[in-house]
């Protein structure tokens, strides 16, 4: 995105360190936790936990996004039009790679489907057929070397490059289960479980409960895949027993856990966060204001309008 994002800001004389925030804006505000049927790990994690799909809860999830959208809209167009005061433009980045544009109208129509369609594929495959996420990220795959079958020769290096870079997200997401399952075993379980989980819960109690756990979780891990995995391995069955007796459906169980694990994930240890500083070359000191404002603060209070709303509701 951040190369995209570049040429976009540059035409539009806008400063590059707002570009972060709007990457963040929509990969980790809205679309990371909230839009249902998307592959995001954030998304499918429950589904092990809760047997529900990867569309769990479409109703909440697509207010969620709008209720993150409206808002995070406003602040960075706020904050363009404020730079735009002060006379702030677009500086260039002195290490970005510039490469001349060589390709014909005819190869660019053919890269961006070539960009869209395996993502299309990916969606059907995962939400329509119900095939495994796997499996449908690899169709996805296949779909997109058909479009390139000149760069083939190339895949050995890429899906190398892939493999390295899936080490990390794997050893994370494995030991934040592994620590969810000693946590289930240590004396004070039952304390920590009877703090989280009234006996006399109402849905409202039930709610806020699991975006608790959830949220803070993930905020001490730097991680929202890390914090969902400890909370929903340590709590998941206690939570599921007593949402049945509430007559809540688990889907809404998904969704809620779903979207509080994406919002203090992204404080400023956060691998993501991190990186995304990173790829932009802009420093937290830049940037991470803007991400923090529309990846944390406008999420929390789109999760907490949600419970309130569904509490009552159910």
């Amino acid at each position: 995105m951040y190369p995209m994002g570049y040429a976009i800001y540059k035409a539009a004389d806008i400063p590059r360190t707002l570009l972060p925030a709007a990457i963040a804006f929509g990969s980790f505000g809205i679309t990371m936790t909230s839009i249902p049927g998307t592959p995001q790990i954030q998304n499918l994690i429950p589904m092990d936990y809760f047997g529900t799909t990867a569309t769990a809860a479409p109703v909440m999830g697509i207010i969620s996004s709008i209720i993150v959208l409206i808002p995070g809209y406003l602040y960075l167009n706020r904050r363009v039009k404020k730079a735009r005061q002060d006379h702030l433009g677009f500086t260039e980045d002195p290490l970005i790679l510039k490469e001349s544009e060589t390709t014909s109208k005819e190869a660019a129509v053919r890269y961006w489907l070539s960009g869209l369609i395996p993502l299309i594929v990916v969606f059907i495959t995962l939400n329509l057929l119900k095939w495994n996420i796997v499996i449908a990220l690899i169709i996805g795959i296949i779909v997109c070397c058909l479009f390139h079958p000149d760069k083939i020769k190339r895949m050995p290096k890429t899906i190398t490059e892939g493999a390295k870079g899936s080490v990390t997200a794997i050893m994370n997401t494995a030991c934040a289960v592994g620590f969810g399952s000693v946590i289930r075993i240590v004396p004070g379980f039952a304390l920590l479980t009877a703090l989280l989980i009234s006996q006399n819960a109402t849905p409202m109690s039930l709610l806020f409960s699991e975006a608790l756990s959830a949220s803070v979780l993930s905020g001490a891990t730097g991680s929202a895949s890390g914090g969902l995995s400890i909370a929903l391995e340590a709590f998941a069955d206690q939570y599921l027993a007593v949402a049945q007796t509430l007559g809540i459906s688990p889907d809404i169980l998904h969704r809620v856990a779903s979207i509080a694990a994406g919002s203090l994930d992204k404080l400023p240890h956060n691998g993501a966060v991190i990186t995304l500083l990173a790829v932009s070359h802009c420093t937290h000191k830049d940037s991470y204001k803007d991400i923090f404002v529309v990846s944390v603060i406008i999420p929390m209070i789109a999760l907490v309008i949600l419970l309130l709303i569904w509490g009552v509701i159910l």
